[in-house]
């Protein structure tokens, strides 16, 4: 039987901040793919830290649109983030499953997700009891 997932969103948070290392550093050697893929786990895990902070029951899901509903019935200044999810979600979908003449993404295009996700981030952590 495999371990339970914590509940603790510190620990998410643990996490995803190492995820969030690891987009830095696959943005510089040049692998955007890679680096969008960690830039989605890492929000994922935030917004789980976030959520379990609230009383959410722990969900197995990858799609950052559907947390970031659940993250609105708490903090509705959330929905400026709605489109940032939808683009980080397709990252993870580009680097995990293969599509026909799928569009490569570009380093800017990632930098560009980082940028806007930091202050989602922070507003996350900003209100997690």
């Amino acid at each position: 039987m495999p371990p339970k997932d914590s509940l603790y969103p510190q620990d998410w948070f643990r996490l995803a901040a190492r995820d969030f290392k690891r987009v830095e550093h696959l943005l510089n050697v040049d692998d955007p793919e890679g680096a969008g893929y960690h830039l989605q786990q890492a929000v994922e895990k935030y917004l789980k830290g976030f959520l379990l902070s609230k009383g959410w029951k722990l969900k197995r899901i990858h799609d950052l649109e559907v947390l970031l509903n659940d993250a609105l019935k708490f903090e509705k200044a959330f929905e400026k983030y709605r489109s940032l999810c939808q683009k980080i979600t397709g990252y993870y979908i580009i680097d995990r499953y293969p599509l026909p003449a799928a569009p490569m993404l570009t380093t800017e295009e990632v930098q560009e997700s980082v940028a806007e996700a930091e202050q989602f981030i922070q507003r996350l952590k900003g209100l997690t009891k």
